[in-house]
């Protein structure tokens, strides 16, 4: 058995196995983090991507408010912490073991890390632009 529903076709993924010791690091949006590429993108032909990003020092000031072109993008906290603002007026402190889905669009603002941060990202589709954006009506531009 090929593992797919009787008369439905296997995506158009394929299998990827990366290990941490062969996983390239790539460019990323902020220089106080090293990016590390899981092997996603490629193996789905860009529908998902999957990142791990490390601290190469704490933040030193806030990203500024921001969204990001994509249908969503999902932050899993492995080490340290991060707080981040959304344009609903949310706050989060997530630790290791958090978890945030940020809806494609949303304006949200990175406030703080600890030097130590290690956050999985996923976003859909791979591909996911940053845009600079003013702060919500009544919150801090930060």
């Amino acid at each position: 058995m090929d593992g797919t529903v009787a008369g439905a076709s296997r995506p158009e993924i394929k299998l990827s196995v990366v290990a941490k010791k062969d996983s390239p690091l790539v460019a990323g949006r902020r220089k106080f983090f090293r990016y590390r590429d899981l092997g996603v993108s490629a193996a789905t032909g860009g529908k998902l991507r999957a990142q791990v990003m490390e601290a190469i020092t704490g933040m030193t000031e806030p990203t500024g408010w921001h969204t990001h072109q994509c249908e969503a993008q999902f932050v899993y906290v492995l080490k340290g912490w991060v707080d981040l603002e959304f344009e609903d007026g949310t706050r989060s402190h997530s630790e290791a073991g958090d978890a945030i889905l940020i809806p494609g669009g949303m304006k949200h603002n990175e406030i703080a890390t600890s030097d130590d941060v290690e956050i999985l990202e996923l976003s859909i589709p791979g591909d996911m632009a940053t845009t600079p954006c003013d702060p919500p009506a009544g919150l801090a531009k930060g």
